[in-house]
């Protein structure tokens, strides 16, 4: 008897693993996806930073996305020109011309610089301070607690006196400080140049309404777009043409950011032996 019991049992397992089997194989059959090929190949080209860059959620989304023919090869800030060389192989597209991407902070008002701040004793955080009225009286600008700073796996941004200031020797352009700041004042920005000319304000206020909260910030003059067409000014802020901005027309762009009252037209980047910014 105990023998029966026991073939019977063996016998039921065989014969469930047998349907078992034969049920997987037809699902993997029936379900089964083509991957093309070159979405791994692609993928393998990334840096696999999974920083969000790209727009993307990470590098394989991204991946599937320029296979997709949904996005273009040059997104990936974190590779740079190798990787989009790599991307464009692979797909088999000519490489457009591509420029490294860093961030650009849209504030130069240091502690000194603003007015009408107050005490501020809530959680540490710009998102937070961002909710309260009369932190400072800027409320455009930078709130100087450092939600960008902590942001960033490349420890390229850091505090200094209450301002956000970019490490261009670290920064890689993957905007998760651009991300992370409540007040919109950080964008991720092509540069044609190791430095380019950036508008460090960001209040869109009148000129007089600015005076009166800020010591530098932008009043909306329009000297700016007297000098050089590549800017505009809108909602009495001074903007940049980044499209049409030429970094070869050097001599001339430092005479354009020598027109600024407030000195708010400035060259931001990568420091070299001569700093255009200097002139």
């Amino acid at each position: 008897m105990i023998y029966v019991a026991v073939g019977l049992s063996a016998g039921t397992l065989v014969g469930m693993a047998i349907i078992l089997s034969y049920v997987l194989g037809w699902a993997n059959k029936s379900f089964h996806v083509e991957v093309d090929s070159r979405v791994e190949a692609c993928i393998n080209a990334l840096p696999a930073a999974n920083c969000g860059g790209c727009g993307y959620v990470g590098c394989s989304e991204y991946a599937e996305a320029v296979v997709a023919g949904e996005a273009p090869v040059n997104k990936c800030t974190v590779g740079g020109e190798s990787v989009v060389v790599a991307l464009a192989d692979i797909m088999g597209v000519e490489v457009e011309e591509s420029f490294p991407y860093f961030a650009i902070v849209h504030c130069a008002a240091y502690y000194d610089d603003r007015l009408g701040r107050h005490e501020y004793l809530g959680e540490q955080t710009c998102a937070a301070a961002n909710l309260i009225a009369d932190v400072q009286g800027c409320i455009y600008g930078c709130l100087g607690f450092g939600d960008c700073v902590r942001s960033c796996d490349y420890d390229a941004i850091h505090m200094i006196d209450g301002l956000a200031t970019v490490d261009y020797e670290k920064c890689i352009g993957c905007g998760t400080c651009a991300k992370a700041c409540p007040t919109n004042i950080i964008t991720i920005t092509p540069f044609k140049a190791d430095q380019i000319l950036a508008v460090t304000c960001s209040n869109k206020d009148f000129g007089k309404d600015v005076t009166s909260v800020c010591k530098v910030g932008c009043i909306g003059c329009k000297a700016c777009t007297r000098a050089s067409d590549i800017f505009k000014v809108e909602n009495n802020l001074s903007a940049i043409d980044y499209d049409a901005y030429s970094p070869g027309d050097l001599e001339n762009l430092i005479k354009v950011a020598g027109k600024c009252k407030r000195n708010r037209i400035e060259f931001v980047g990568k420091k070299s032996e001569k700093d255009p910014g200097k002139n």
